[in-house]
């Protein structure tokens, strides 16, 4: 159990646990941990005289960054809720979550990606880069463990985005504990690709810094030159990604001094064996971590030091501690924990439909667990397409055809199809040379029928969502789905 009631207090006490160990580096921004607290209790200030009390939500859209991660902690620091926005959002995506978010204030930066970053009408715009942040009187306004710390919304693939409610003592207690299982130790260095508008980019990468005394190293646009040149200048030691930062690593480390590099975490239902096993060959990582998780339930399991290469790949590893996971009868996989959400904004019935009595969280995902009780993620319920009246998992077909050696990368979607009703079609990055037929003839081998995909697309690279996993619903307009 973490030592903090409040993520305040923990980070208000890194100033004293770490005192001039530097906390941040983002360009010329180079802050102890001992400032970062005095930044942040000024910047608590500055958010009580914009009027934000105690509840108040006030939203960040804006990309990873120094200022960031003050006007996050400040926030919290002034009694107020974390409203983070993903940056690729358009100005009426954004508005849509601000609005239903409740936020009084806006903070953006100006110009990022050429993007004007606006709010509703009433609701006031802060430019992160200003100096509001520096401009209050040292502040801490007390809050309890069980109140909400952020609300973060989900992506909104299966429906509107919903807006997840996490207490201050859920948040702590989760990621003290992954603090551990991925081998973040004190003085790492640890190189932020992932947004922090996301649960891991945040959760995982300025709180989980913060409770174990890491410099954090914010990446506002993933650039695979830019991330090598700071892993070599800056001496990385954390490098947590998607799989498909790992490969752009192994394509472009020729020449570079990655020696720093010691531990790497990532998670795909999709992971080929031969990437985890040239992670650990090619660069110099100690260990690799994979998990689960949602932003319903943060990280839910993870693997394990000692795992094979097999296992790390191919299942998302154990349950953390105190969370429960089991299968239903449908397949879909269910949690149970103290790591389950609140519930979701203003939405109660949205809530009881994800939350049953027993306190089961439905995930909408479909997995399986082998007798140690390692999770392996098949797919998501509402990726699954119907063949002739078989249930055909995208996940599961992918890691099939992730064993073929000429297969790099690789999406499946469902497709019309007169006869069937749908068809798989894969999206495939290769590595070496493999025609459209010779690839559908090694699946036979290897499928069931109707999990084999009908059709076969080349392409140089698979479309990304802004956290890096691959984006389906632009493959299905491309494919006219």
């Amino acid at each position: 159990m973490p030592r903090w009631q409040t993520i305040p207090e923990m980070v208000l006490s890194a100033g004293d646990r770490f005192g001039d160990a530097e906390a941040i580096a983002d360009g010329p921004v180079r802050l102890s941990f001992a400032e970062l607290a005095d930044r942040v209790r000024c910047a608590a200030g500055a958010f009580a005289a914009a009027g934000i009390s105690k509840g108040d939500r006030v939203a960040i859209w804006a990309p990873n960054s120094a200022e960031w991660i003050i006007a996050a902690f400040g926030l919290l620091t002034a009694g107020g809720v974390l409203v983070p926005v993903n940056t690729r959002f358009k100005p009426s995506e954004a508005d849509d979550i601000i609005r239903r978010s409740g936020a009084k204030v806006v903070l953006i930066e100006k110009g990022f990606l050429g993007l004007d970053f606006t709010a509703p009408a009433g609701v006031r715009v802060i430019d992160l880069k200003s100096e509001f942040l520096a401009g209050g009187s040292p502040l801490h306004v007390p809050v309890d463990g069980d109140d909400v710390a952020d609300i973060i919304f989900t992506s909104g693939t299966t429906g509107r985005p919903k807006g997840v409610m996490m207490s201050h003592q859920q948040n702590l207690r989760l990621y003290a504990e992954w603090c551990d299982l991925a081998d973040l130790r004190e003085g790492d260095r640890y190189l932020m690709v992932n947004p922090f508008f996301h649960t891991f980019g945040y959760k995982a990468g300025c709180i989980a810094s913060c409770i174990r005394g890491a410099t954090m190293y914010p990446v506002r646009v993933f650039d695979v030159d830019t991330v090598l040149e700071i892993i070599e200048r800056e001496r990385i030691t954390m490098l947590p990604g998607p799989p498909t930062l790992y490969h752009s690593l192994l394509g472009g480390a020729a020449g570079r001094d990655l020696s720093s590099l010691r531990a790497a975490v990532t998670g795909a239902a999709d992971i080929p064996v031969d990437l985890i096993r040239r992670i650990r060959s090619e660069l110099p990582f100690q260990s690799i971590m994979t998990g689960y998780g949602l932003t319903e339930a943060g990280t839910v399991t993870a693997s394990r030091r000692g795992d094979s290469f097999e296992d790390i790949a191919t299942t998302a590893g154990r349950a953390c501690a105190d969370i429960e996971v089991r299968i239903a009868d449908d397949g879909e996989v269910l949690v149970r924990g103290y790591n389950v959400m609140a519930g979701y904004l203003d939405d109660p019935q949205a809530t009881a439909e994800a939350i049953n009595a027993q306190g089961w969280l439905h995930t909408g995902d479909v997995g399986t667990l082998d007798a140690a009780g390692r999770l392996r993620i098949v797919g998501r319920m509402k990726d699954m397409f119907i063949v002739g009246g078989f249930n055909a998992y995208p996940a599961e077909i992918e890691g099939f055809l992730l064993e073929h050696p000429a297969v790099a990368q690789v999406a499946v979607i469902g497709v019309p199809d007169e006869r069937l009703g749908q068809v798989g079609r894969a999206f495939v990055v290769t590595q070496a040379e493999v025609s459209e037929a010779d690839l559908i003839a090694w699946s036979r081998n290897r499928m069931a029928g109707f999990k084999v995909p009908r059709s076969v697309r080349f392409v140089d690279r698979l479309p990304l969502n802004a956290t890096g996993k691959v984006d389906k619903g632009q493959l299905e307009i491309d494919a006219g789905a």
